[in-house]
């Protein structure tokens, strides 16, 4: 998809509009009441418009050309919402979230290409140290890297503790700078990578599990993965650069484990876990830049938004949505599974903790004119069509405000042995 030239566009329309009154659309299709319906919605200054919630559009039946012409002008409508304070951010350099502000620091290599430009994300190392020490260190990780071609960042963590980007708060900030990065940048969705350096490569092994649905590829350097497990890399290549003598705190043991770990994840599951694990002869904390050739292995990768299969291990800090997935808040369980794979129009639920789990589809995936099947360890729970809604169109694009992720239709597994349709 032309990322790039669609900004442009955006940017253009955005210009000529003021901050409560989206940008007005006309559709080829006058004579549809669903679109012409939701036009007229969008059409009204937002701060007088009726909620979404009570138009007859919102959550009537829909057909396929409906939702493709609602998703985009459902997109236009948020992003517009949302461009100017994230317009903010990036040009400030300075994101925040309740209590926590996190400054970044910008490197642009080479010329965008037609898809919009790539995005490097990469943490500095410190931790439990002195705000100094740890400034020292960010500033020192701008430098560190250098990209044929991409947008390369810097984060300064908020606080200075020793599990810096372990905690819940970077998730938050990183999808502000995600979302920065797409909409004003020109910043592909599917071409964002994540790397890190001694405490940052700590943070690559927590958040690129956790977070792997946002990401292309991910590369940790001369970290410590702590408690957590490579479940959640099924559809995120992984790359560990380690110093072979890099022993404080077994780092460069537990980066062997990891490898040994990976290799058998993608032994029982061939077409997942893609990985390459270094361990750098003769260095130790510091390698010499040899871990520079990470940033090449990662840029052959492109994003998976819409895998076959999923493997999802809830972190101690919760998501609620992976991928196509979702599990309510209330039901999440720290270090518990769900596993789920599709193929055609049938979806198999392998392992599933939650007695509440939502499936998001759309017409991307399988066929929504067909029934659809929805089996609990290969016994049928489910057989029918779905149905396609704005609902759904609306609900995916405010939750994530990713194009790639932008659903129709949810299935409500209940109890792995009936489903609910909302």
């Amino acid at each position: 998809m032309h990322y790039f030239l669609s900004l442009v566009i955006f940017i253009s329309i955005c210009t000529l509009k003021t901050s409560c009154t989206p940008a007005k659309t006309t559709s080829n299709k006058a004579n549809n009441t669903t679109i012409s319906t939701l036009e007229n919605w969008l059409s009204t200054p937002i701060n007088e418009r009726k909620p979404i919630s009570e138009e007859p559009f919102y959550s009537q039946n829909s057909t396929k050309q409906d939702i493709k012409e609602a998703k985009k002008l459902l997109f236009n409508d948020i992003t517009h919402q949302r461009f100017e304070q994230l317009k903010k951010n990036w040009d400030n350099k300075l994101f925040s979230y309740q209590e926590f502000s996190m400054p970044i620091q910008i490197k642009t290599f080479g010329k965008a290409p037609v898809d919009g430009h790539s995005l490097y994300i990469s943490m500095h190392g410190g931790g439990g140290t002195t705000s100094d020490a740890n400034d020292q260190q960010w500033n020192n990780q701008i430098n560190l890297y250098q990209l044929k071609e991409g947008i390369y960042v810097a984060p300064r963590a908020p606080t200075n503790t020793w599990n810096l980007w372990h905690q819940a708060h970077i998730d938050a900030l990183f999808e502000q700078l995600i979302q920065a990065a797409v909409l004003v940048a020109g910043v592909n969705p599917n071409k964002i990578y994540l790397t890190g350096y001694s405490a940052g490569g700590d943070g690559t092994f927590q958040l690129a599990p956790r977070m792997a649905d946002y990401f292309a590829a991910a590369a940790m350097m001369a970290g410590h993965p702590n408690e957590t497990t490579p479940d959640g890399l099924r559809n995120l290549p992984f790359a560990i650069f380690m110093g072979a003598n890099d022993a404080a705190y077994e780092r460069n043991a537990r980066a062997k484990d990891w490898g040994i770990w990976l290799d058998s994840l993608q032994t029982l599951d061939p077409k997942g876990y893609v990985h390459q694990v270094q361990l750098v002869p003769n260095k130790g904390h510091w390698m010499d830049r040899a871990d520079t050739i990470a940033m090449e292995w990662m840029a052959q990768f492109t994003r998976t938004p819409l895998p076959n299969k999923i493997v999802w291990k809830q972190d101690d800090c919760h998501h609620h949505n992976f991928y196509w997935l979702g599990v309510p808040n209330q039901y999440i369980q720290t270090g518990k599974r769900i596993v789920v794979e599709r193929k055609h129009n049938t979806i198999n639920i392998l392992e599933n903790y939650s007695p509440k789990l939502s499936i998001y589809l759309n017409d991307e995936m399988l066929n929504l004119d067909q029934p659809i099947i929805i089996q609990y360890q290969g016994n049928k729970i489910f057989e029918g069509l779905v149905s396609r809604k704005i609902k759904t169109v609306y609900q995916s694009i405010t939750r994530r405000l990713d194009k790639d992720l932008t659903f129709c239709s949810e299935l409500i597994v209940d109890s792995n042995s009936s489903v609910i349709i909302p």
